[in-house]
């Protein structure tokens, strides 16, 4: 019953999904991929090319050919050894940097004929193809198919020529199957054309190019590539196609889906070292891709300016190509393309559905020259945690402005969020006639960027430009009755609704506004200056009255008078200081120098001591201003006293 069951399930599953979870046998088995069958001629010589992973242990491992009879396998020639009976005319030669290795049979004899293997490391290990080589005895001999090995979601391309005598006939490609051949793409076919497939003519005459995209592992198999009808003429070619998972190889997105109004992101392979290769992105138009609608070198289609842009990312060998403004005609798949490395070229489908796209806000702003102006993008809450930014949008790219020139926080009045919304805001001012032009507000997560919402910028030399009231900014000095923020004001702006006056008393008052302000300023400075000088040294000093007088006496004053009487103490003097008894110095004796060593000062008397000197040669000074007749000063002589 269980069996019953799952044989069941099984059925309710699509053949394609099967399909493109079980890989084929040959995948399975070995990575090693060569050529089913070799013709060759006697006497003649053959070619055989194998492929294998271009991994570190591949690329080094020992690389063999060796003849299969019954369950063995005897080694013919490999990295180091060549059996006697080929020596001479059978050589190996490795290209690691090709992912191949070749195999050269010369001077072929009937008994070469047989079935080989071409594999790395040692006989049985499992990394090996199975080759069949024929031998005729006189040309001619069936042409052998070309080999293509595909990595898995890469791009495959194949060019097919038949002469210019098939320039006017049918192209094909077509896949080899039980029944016939199944058409993949031809000439004839405009309307109903795959996405991720093209089909392009190409010089010189008669030859053709035919590129598919996104390679899975049903793609593997054989192909004819040929000029008139499958079954009807014989210009054809057999193509060969192996398919094999690079773990290195990044694997894109196939098809986007996008709401109108919003934008879409397409990623595109490249390889930075190959620094002159041309890259160019475009849509697909029946068979073959339109017109290029923006590449490397900074063109991009008049209908798509500021719509586009191209962010290259070195890191992790990235192209990414954003574009926004969606509508239902872009709808189709665009091909990421290049003039070199084809196997990087790469088609997504895009789907664009109604719907409200993630960023919000005023698609075009007016404004005056000379005004400020704040453009708005509002984005859901669930976005908290995402990068915002802001660029400004140019032919080559979108260059990133400065985090100081955006704010994020709540929606303000006028800035037409939903409540639940924040905002992220890129303040611009004074603006000019350069700063016009294009400005996106996107997402950034993990360095992989996500929607994107493009607002253009008109900017106006007059004063006739049309102000959105949404995108009105307001300084904090107008008054309440000022246009709500979010937008442009200009410096030179009249405000409207103010009460009306006469024409006499406005031109007074404005006169009287325009003498006294600037005065006022002034006179405000001057006066904050001097209390700050003053401050600064009232705080460093102290009022002292020395008899008539009143001065501000530094306490540095202070030090370096201690200082100096600390350090004259000791000195012999007979000078007595102005002011009468506060000071009595004589000849220092024995006693006197014991009783001063006995009574050291404290710091507080040192200081009084200073103070106190200052005090008399400050009266000193006073008495010989007034002529000696100082009240309460005593003047007479000094004298020594025992």
């Amino acid at each position: 019953m269980t069996l019953l069951a799952f044989l069941f399930l099984l059925t309710l599953v699509p053949a394609g999904s099967v399909r493109s979870r079980h890989l084929p046998k040959a995948a399975i088995s070995s990575p090693v991929f060569g050529p089913r069958e070799v013709h060759g001629v006697r006497g003649g010589s053959v070619t055989v090319k194998c492929f294998y992973p271009p991994t570190p242990m591949n690329k080094h491992d020992r690389k063999y050919w060796c003849r299969q009879k019954g369950s063995s396998c005897f080694t013919v020639v490999s990295s180091d050894f060549v059996a006697a009976a080929y020596r001479g005319r059978v050589t190996l030669t490795d290209h690691p940097q090709e992912e191949h290795f070749l195999i050269s049979i010369s001077a072929l004899e009937m008994g070469d004929a047989g079935t080989f293997q071409c594999g790395l490391g040692t006989n049985g290990r499992g990394l090996s193809f199975r080759v069949t080589l024929s031998v005729a005895e006189a040309p001619p001999v069936p042409e052998d198919a070309e080999l293509f090995y595909v990595k898995l979601r890469s791009t495959w391309t194949v060019t097919c020529g038949f002469g210019k005598e098939t320039a006017e006939m049918r192209k094909y490609l077509c896949k080899k199957e039980k029944d016939g051949c199944r058409n993949i793409i031809n000439s004839y076919q405009d309307k109903d054309v795959p996405g991720g497939l093209q089909l392009t003519f190409e010089s010189p005459p008669g030859s053709f190019r035919v590129t598919m995209t996104q390679m899975d592992w049903e793609d593997a198999g054989l192909y004819y590539c040929g000029a008139g009808e499958y079954e009807k003429d014989s210009t054809k070619k057999e193509l060969d196609v192996f398919i094999y998972d690079d773990k290195h190889f990044p694997h894109l997105k196939t098809n986007i889906t996008a709401k109108v109004g919003g934008s879409a992101s397409f990623e595109c392979l490249y390889d930075p070292l190959l620094n002159s290769s041309s890259r160019f992105w475009c849509k697909q138009k029946g068979r073959q891709c339109g017109n290029t609608i923006i590449d490397n070198n900074g063109r991009v289609e008049d209908s798509y300016e500021g719509r586009v842009a191209m962010f290259e990312n070195p890191e992790n060998k990235t192209l990414t190509i954003i574009l926004n403004q969606l509508q239902e005609k872009d709808k189709g798949t665009y091909w990421c393309m290049s003039n070199e490395l084809r196997e990087q070229q790469s088609s997504t489908e895009l789907t664009v559905v109604p719907g409200e796209p993630a960023l919000t806000g005023k698609k075009e702003v007016e404004a005056q020259a000379d005004s400020r102006v704040n453009l708005t993008c509002c984005y859901p809450c669930k976005y908290y945690s995402y990068e915002k930014y802001w660029c400004r949008w140019n032919s080559t790219g979108c260059a990133m402005l400065p985090e100081q020139q955006q704010q994020q926080g709540l929606p303000q009045p006028g800035d037409g969020c939903e409540p639940n919304a924040r905002t992220v805001v890129l303040s611009l001012g004074p603006v000019a006639e350069e700063d016009e032009g294009w400005y996106w507000c996107g997402l950034k997560r993990n360095g992989v960027f996500g929607e994107t919402m493009a607002v253009e910028l008109r900017v106006s030399a007059g004063r006739d430009a049309k102000l959105s009231p949404e995108f009105l900014d307001v300084d904090s000095s107008h008054d309440p009755g000022a246009a709500p923020p979010g937008g442009a004001h200009s410096d030179t702006e009249v405000r409207k609704g103010a009460a009306p006056e006469s024409s006499d008393e406005s031109h007074g008052s404005n006169t009287l506004a325009l003498v006294l302000g600037p005065l006022a300023g002034l006179i405000l400075i001057v006066v904050t200056a001097f209390a700050i000088v003053k401050y600064r040294q009232l705080k460093r000093s102290d009022l002292v009255s020395v008899g008539s007088y009143r001065t501000n006496i530094s306490m540095s004053d202070f030090e370096s008078v201690r200082d100096f009487s600390a350090s004259n103490s000791v000195k012999e003097t007979h000078e007595t200081p102005m002011g009468g008894d506060e000071f009595i110095t004589t000849t220092d004796t024995p006693d006197n120098a014991a009783n001063t060593t006995k009574a050291k000062r404290s710091s507080k008397e040192e200081a009084d001591l200073a103070y106190s000197s200052f005090l008399a040669t400050s009266s000193s000074i006073a008495q010989a201003s007034s002529g000696g007749h100082s009240a309460g000063l005593d003047v007479s002589p000094p004298q020594d006293r025992v």
